[in-house]
């Protein structure tokens, strides 16, 4: 998905990012899913504009909490040779171009993924002694900030790391920042989506600085970001559904493959499942209609 006129900055497992000139990116949202830290070669229609809908939904509503770098998602706002391809239709994100940060701030109010497996192992959540007798999946006594080291090379696993070695790599006073802003916005986000039957389990943040202001960037509590649970079917001691990728990755789990490229076949059932899985946390936690996002397929 090449643009012409537009530098080429990076792809991610997901995002294309442009140089839009005048200090600012242009992202742009694929369809392309990813499971096991393996990209897919099928992608699920619709995923990118989810992704970038849900976004836009929440740099709204924490901008009174942190600003961010969110210029706009209108097509017709991109330079022209951007505006001219129709098939990026809501799935771009416009933005100031920020210094991001080497942390990403992960919050969790329920210990499950890599922090249940540590748990299990050294009864530590990124390093820190936790109570015994723990399930997977309980709910935290209230939510943690446990930042992580980001990958260096795409494809490589980020490293949970110490709050104190997050201040050893940015300061203390930013890391304390990160911290309070971080959890409030978790806050933010995790009571919306209780108020619409829906657990937010753990999401991930990304930060930067733009003219050493705080902003949050990329993606925000999204199914690719965050782990969504439907309330109805949350249980300590045992993984409820989620909103995101679970449909492929009951799929790859029973397949007798090595978690690495290159990666097998989807079904057409199970990218229909992973992009119904999608729309759905979109709808339920923001409340609108994912039709009525600019290039949606019915």
């Amino acid at each position: 998905m090449a643009a012409n006129d537009l530098p080429h900055v990076f792809s991610g497992k997901v995002r294309d990012i442009y140089d839009a000139g005048d200090g600012r990116w242009l992202m742009v949202a694929s369809d392309r899913i990813s499971a096991f830290d393996v990209v897919m070669n099928e992608p699920v229609p619709d995923k990118g504009r989810v992704l970038t809908a849900m976004s836009a939904f929440w740099f709204d509503r924490l901008a009174d909490v942190v600003g961010n770098h969110l210029i706009s998602t209108d097509l017709a706002d991109c330079p022209p040779a951007a505006a001219s391809r129709s098939e990026w239709t809501g799935r771009v994100m416009l933005c100031r171009r920020a210094e991001m940060l080497p942390v990403e701030c992960i919050v969790r109010g329920y210990i499950s993924g890599t922090a249940w497996k540590e748990y299990r192992a050294e009864g530590t959540m990124h390093g820190t002694k936790m109570p015994t007798g723990m399930q997977e999946s309980e709910r935290l006594p209230e939510p943690v900030f446990t930042p992580s080291l980001k990958a260096e090379v795409l494809g490589e696993h980020d490293e949970n790391i110490s709050f104190e070695r997050a201040a050893d790599l940015v300061g203390k006073e930013l890391a304390e920042k990160l911290r309070e802003v971080s959890l409030a916005c978790y806050q933010r986000g995790a009571d919306r989506a209780a108020e619409r039957g829906i657990i937010i389990a753990d999401t991930k943040f990304e930060l930067g600085l733009i003219e050493g202001e705080l902003v949050l960037g990329d993606e925000v509590l999204t199914p690719d970001s965050s782990r969504f649970w439907p309330a109805d079917r949350w249980q300590p001691g045992s993984t409820p559904p989620s909103f995101d990728k679970q449909p492929l990755r009951d799929h790859l789990d029973a397949l007798d493959w090595d978690k690495k490229p290159p990666p097998p076949p989807l079904s057409a059932e199970v990218i229909a499942a992973s992009r119904d899985r999608y729309i759905e946390g979109y709808e339920r936690i923001t409340g609108l209609s994912f039709k009525d996002w600019p290039g949606a397929s019915a």
